[in-house]
């Protein structure tokens, strides 16, 4: 079925024939399993529990790294569920958050009592971001300079660490509006959208549509000013595995705001980029020319989708110029431009006949074997 979707896009078709016959472990890795300890085991068992995506990045960093940043992922996580829990008191919580640390090294202390379904009113936006996204970017910042990976100044300037992680999380925020609604949860900052409904719950009805798209562009809008900071604190960079890790989930990011942009489809299903544009990011995002050359790409897609009549037009169209000032290249990425798409065309029909002759050689092999038998 990604195949199929991919028909229209042959850049994306050979990628992703690319990435399933081997490209993947060239770009993420998986980690050896059996030179892990077993408390090791479990951490990664649990990380791909939790976030497989992120699992996938972070077992692609070098060394000891990898184990640190896993396990300090996996106590983010655990203290953001327990923060992010509304049907635990304050008095109860914040003790519990001050005394976290302690825990750690309590194998038994287990958390049972989390019910997670509480609605909730989101009104401090960015401070609610820094706290469970900003410190993360900062934390890895920090991470990656005492190891030495990366020069001090990723880990000590804390302004750029913070938007890396602000800018993940407000676009999660942006994409999960519906899957939120549906689950109790209030993500979107009151801020923004009091100024267009009373309720958060009316955009999804029906003749609230241009009022729920003009607050959706408006906070896309908001979200694409830590692009220029992202683009700062990725060209520091020196260790490829520090880079990928880094790099993969900011043009994801990315280019899931360029498909919500002015989408309707935010607030009636799913969004998501296709699996061969994801494929293709991953395997193209291995380096700065390559990174600015995704950003443009997506900056112009939204900045031609940008209706006169929205509100947030001006505001939109200023922050992809001061963008584009960031010396971004004027062109398509070396990987899609060096493949003709009449080579990429016959690549795809090949790969559709060698599937289709495949798939027939294993019938005829299964009936014969079937026929020996009998």
């Amino acid at each position: 079925m990604e195949f199929v979707k991919c028909l229209g896009h042959p850049e994306e078709f050979y990628n992703l024939l690319r990435f399933r016959i081997g490209g993947r472990w060239k770009v993420m890795p998986k980690v050896d399993q059996d030179s892990l300890s077993s408390s090791l085991k479990t951490c990664y068992k649990y990380l791909n529990q939790t976030s497989r995506s992120f699992a996938a990045v972070i077992e692609a960093l070098d060394g000891e790294m990898r184990n640190a940043v896993c396990i300090f992922y996996l106590v983010l996580r655990a203290l953001d569920t327990l923060e992010d829990d509304m049907t635990i008191s304050v008095e109860k919580k914040v003790p519990l958050l001050h005394n976290f640390h302690s825990f750690l090294y309590e194998p038994d202390w287990r958390f049972m009592e989390s019910k997670e379904k509480d609605r909730q009113v989101l009104e401090d936006f960015p401070t609610y971001c820094h706290y469970v996204a900003g410190l993360v970017g900062i934390g890895l910042s920090r991470l990656f300079s005492a190891s030495e990976f990366e020069d001090p100044l990723v880990g000590e300037d804390e302004e750029r660490a913070n938007s890396m992680g602000l800018f993940l999380q407000k676009t999660n925020i942006i994409r999960d509006y519906l899957e939120d609604q549906q689950e109790g949860r209030e993500f979107w900052p009151q801020e923004f959208w009091g100024r267009y409904v009373k309720k958060l719950g009316d955009f999804a009805k029906p003749e609230n549509i241009d009022l729920a798209v003009q607050c959706l562009n408006e906070l896309i809008t908001n979200a694409l000013h830590h692009i220029p900071d992202v683009i700062t604190y990725l060209s520091r960079l020196r260790n490829q595995s520090v880079f990928n890790f880094c790099a993969i989930p900011q043009v994801m990011a990315i280019a899931t705001l360029a498909a919500c942009y002015n989408n309707q489809q935010v607030f009636k299903g799913v969004v998501k980029i296709r699996k061969g544009q994801a494929v293709t990011l991953m395997m193209d995002a291995t380096n700065m020319p390559a990174v600015k050359a995704i950003i443009y790409q997506y900056m112009e897609e939204i900045y031609h989708r940008i209706p006169d009549s929205d509100p947030s037009s001006s505001k939109t169209r200023q922050i992809i110029s001061t963008i584009r000032t960031q010396n971004l290249p004027n062109c398509q990425l070396i990987s899609r431009s060096h493949y003709s798409p009449i080579y990429l065309s016959f690549v795809m029909l090949l790969a559709a006949l060698s599937w289709q002759y495949l798939s027939t050689l294993s019938q005829v092999t299964e009936d014969y074997v079937q026929t020996g038998e009998h």
